[in-house]
Order: structure tokens, then C-alpha cells, then sequence
């Protein structure tokens, strides 16, 4: 049988979509690439959070799968917003990749302590968070590909680059990896580091569960799931600054998650843990009541009143 997999066309999504390809053709499946462009992709002059629209990055692959016209979306985990339709489920997610930030530069000596830097980033997440732990620093809008991010840095238009190390790493870029932020402070976004996989609900079940077979990593999927439970109960997505981390250590899940305000001034963040696996939407949904209860309504009010 072949699958069709959805994707969006950067050089990226390409490269993702190969290698969820070739997994597959390990587990005896024909499979064809079925690239998109996306809103996300398509509008380069705003910032994601203007956009507006939810799933920039995901409406156009899965209104293929709506329509039948591919089996399989190949997501960037993060990308995947807090809510999907119901006629939709996210099937696998691939074993997470270093879910680190990283700091990118052509120069050799770059050091994030100069002052008046410019870093480059279209993460809201990450402009507060710099803004906190960087205050020194100036963020700027970076949209585009990894090449015209390259490009524009390259050009001069910033100093630096603020991206995910797994994209970099991808990508074949590592060798301009300047700082590698930690995690304790800057806690990557949901979802950071991993491929989602989602197809149609009413997809044939046995064809899911092979499907399911060849592509999940279940450490991985309980992590995320504790994840993405906290950002449906925030009821947040890639344009509120929210941050959340799932590992497991013997059995044992932890996740580290909050808020911070788009100044970065205001910052509310929780660690807790649980038993099991099977208790990962619990302590997703039980950490972003406890930081919605300790200022996350406040802040997130805030956030939807700058935005008008």
C-alpha cells in the first residue's frame, strides 16, 4: 500500500517527511511526499502571533486528510496546535531529538554578554525569555526558512540567531552553534525536538495500528502527552510565550512548565511529577491549573489586551 504524507515544502519539512518516509519503507509501505505551502509559510511580513490564524503552519496538511487526499501530516510537534479537530488524532510522535535553544553565529567569538547585541527570533516564547534572562539584548522578528534566516543574518541584521538545536541539527548547521541555552531557563516550547504524525480519526484501524507501529516512540508520546495537556488547559498555542518540558526518568514523568509576560518581567513556572505514564494528561492539566491559579490569568489577560 502507499501512503501519502502531507507536509509543508521547506527544506526542513522535506527532510522530516524523508525520514518518517523511510521509516515506513522499513515497515514495507510505498509512500509518496505530498508537499504544501502553508499560511505560515505563506506570509513572511507579519509575526506569527499577528497572523492570527490558528495552525499556520498545520490547516492546509490536514484539510488534506479531511478531504482524503493524503493518509499522514508530518508536523514539527511544536507546530501542532493545542486543539485539533475531532475528525483528526495525532497518531505517533518520533523519539525527541536535544530539545535545547540555541544561539547561532558566523562569528567564531560571539559571546550573548556584548552589549546591545540584536537577536534574531519569531518566537514569542523565546523574545520573553530573552528579554528576562538577556535584558541587555535586543530581539528582532526573524520569519523564513532556515536558509533566509541564515541569509538575513549573514547579511547583518542581527548579531544572532535564537533556534531550536533540532532544526539546526537537521539541517546540517551545527558548526555555527555559538551557545547552547539551558534548559532550566529557557524551557523549550511544547512539543520541542520531536515529529508529530497525524492522520484522519476514522482512518482504517488496523492500517493505524501498523502505522502506529513503525512510526511512535513511547517515551516520547507520554512526554508530549503531559505536554500538550498543559497547553490545552492554558488553551495557549505558538503565540502565547508558555513553555513546557516532559522527561521520564525510570518510569517516573516530570514536567516542567509555566508562563512568562511579553516583557518577560512577570514569570510563573511549576515543576511536578507523577507515578506513572498512564498519569501524563493529569499532570498536564494539574500544572497548568496550579500556574493559571498563580498569576498565568493574569498574565495571559494582559497578553490578549497589548494584542487588542
Amino acid at each position: 500500500m502507499k501512503i501519502r504524507l502531507a507536509t509543508r515544502a521547506s527544506r526542513l519539512a522535506l527532510w522530516q517527511t524523508e525520514h518518517v518516509a523511510a521509516l515506513l519503507q522499513k515497515a514495507g509501505f510505498d509512500t509518496e511526499i505530498v508537499p504544501m505551502q502553508t499560511t505560515g509559510d505563506a506570509v513572511q511580513d507579519r509575526s506569527l502571533a499577528k497572523i492570527g490564524a490558528k495552525g499556520v503552519f498545520t490547516q492546509e496538511l490536514e484539510e488534506s486528510l479531511l478531504r482524503g487526499d493524503t493518509h499522514l501530516a508530518v508536523h514539527s510537534a511544536k507546530d501542532v496546535q493545542s486543539s485539533i479537530p475531532r475528525e483528526l488524532e495525532l497518531l505517533a510522535f518520533l523519539e525527541r531529538e536535544q530539545v535545547n535553544d540555541v544561539v547561532l553565529s558566523f562569528d567564531e567569538k560571539f559571546s550573548l554578554d556584548k552589549p546591545g547585541i540584536v537577536l534574531g527570533t519569531s518566537s514569542t516564547r523565546r523574545k520573553a525569555q530573552l528579554r528576562r534572562f538577556y535584558p541587555h539584548a535586543e530581539t528582532a522578528e526573524a520569519r523564513g526558512n532556515l536558509q533566509t534566516r541564515l541569509r538575513k543574518l549573514e547579511e547583518g541584521q542581527f548579531d544572532a540567531l535564537v533556534l531550536a538545536f533540532a532544526g539546526v541539527h537537521r539541517m546540517g548547521y551545527e558548526h555555527l552553534v555559538r551557545h547552547t541555552l539551558h534548559t532550566a531557563q529557557f524551557v523549550p516550547a511544547t512539543g520541542q525536538g520531536s515529529i508529530a504524525i497525524e492522520c484522519a480519526a476514522d482512518l482504517d484501524t488496523d492500517l493505524k495500528v501498523r502505522l502506529k507501529a513503525a512510526l511512535d516512540h513511547a517515551d516520547t508520546h507520554t512526554c508530549l502527552a503531559a505536554e500538550r495537556a498543559f497547553l490545552h488547559t492554558m488553551e495557549g498555542g505558538c503565540s502565547i510565550p508558555s513553555f513546557a518540558l516532559a522527561t521520564l526518568d525510570g518510569g517516573r514523568l516530570r514536567l516542567h512548565a509555566g508562563l512568562i509576560s511579553l516583557s518577560g518581567e512577570e514569570y510563573v513556572e511549576e515543576i511536578q511529577t507523577a507515578d506513572t505514564a498512564a498519569e501524563a494528561v493529569a499532570l498536564g492539566v494539574r500544572v497548568a491549573d496550579t500556574v493559571l491559579a498563580r498569576g498565568g490569568r493574569e498574565i495571559l489577560a494582559s497578553i490578549r489586551e497589548h494584542r487588542g
